[in-house]
């Protein structure tokens, strides 16, 4: 084996674990913060190690591909991360927070009650 496929070979083996991790974190995980991270941070890392480990074994070609899917990734995970537990704070999901900046803003904002309309 060359250095370059045991550099992959440890790229995609440490993504893997971290993608396990990120699954067992949104399974085990007790409320709606802490499922994000796991979510967000966890499975971003995995992708981008595992897209560097194909990336190292692929062609160029395969190369900029894998980094468009890690760039659209790493864009997209922290936004739906945020809509996801912004969903859960105005549904009233999960414990209490010990700090709560955005209850001011949903109170001031009419946004209150949108859970209790039908519709």
């Amino acid at each position: 084996m060359s250095a370059v496929e045991i550099a992959a070979s440890v790229l995609l083996l440490s993504g893997s674990l971290l993608a396990v991790l990120a699954a067992v974190g949104l399974l085990r995980l007790p409320d709606v913060a802490s499922r994000l991270q796991a979510a967000t941070k966890l499975q971003v890392l995995g992708l981008v190690l595992l897209g560097g480990g194909a990336a190292l074994l692929g062609t160029a070609a395969d190369a900029l591909k894998v980094l468009l899917v890690v760039l659209f990734q790493a864009a997209t995970a922290p936004v739906l991360a945020q809509l996801v537990g912004r969903a859960a704070h105005r549904a009233r999901i999960g414990d209490a927070l010990v700090r709560d900046d955005l209850q001011a803003a949903v109170e001031g904002s009419g946004l209150e009650d949108r859970s209790d309309r039908d519709g």
